[in-house]
């Protein structure tokens, strides 16, 4: 069974840095697509961050120049490196990441909270 577990969530303040990262597990196959989506309260999962196996990436325009993605296809790890937070990127921030068929597989979720 796959599952992806994220770490590296929690508490700083505005301007701050966190590192968040996913690893995948219960799969031989690498996937195709990897990335980080957030769900603030109230609003709607969005993506913020993805990054094909060639390593091509792509941004939401709200992070972009703060957030850098990458990952390891050896390990199938995914990586968030978030700097200059802001309050607006308070969120729980889910890894996700997509088989070569084209199936969704989702993390649990880690919160990140950015103080004023």
């Amino acid at each position: 069974q796959v599952q992806l577990v994220e770490s590296g969530g929690g508490l700083v303040q505005s301007g701050g840095s966190l590192r968040l990262s996913c690893a995948a597990s219960g799969t031989i196959f690498r996937f195709n697509v990897m990335g980080w989506y957030r769900q603030a309260p109230g609003r709607q999962r969005e993506l913020v961050a993805v990054i094909s196996s060639g390593e091509t990436t792509g941004y939401a325009d709200s992070v972009k120049g703060r957030f850098t993605i990458s990952r390891d296809n050896a390990k199938n790890t995914v990586s968030l490196q978030m700097n200059s937070l802001k309050p607006e990127d308070t969120a729980v921030y889910y890894c996700n990441a997509k088989s070569p068929l084209g199936r969704d597989f989702w993390g649990q979720g880690t919160q990140v909270t950015v103080s004023s």
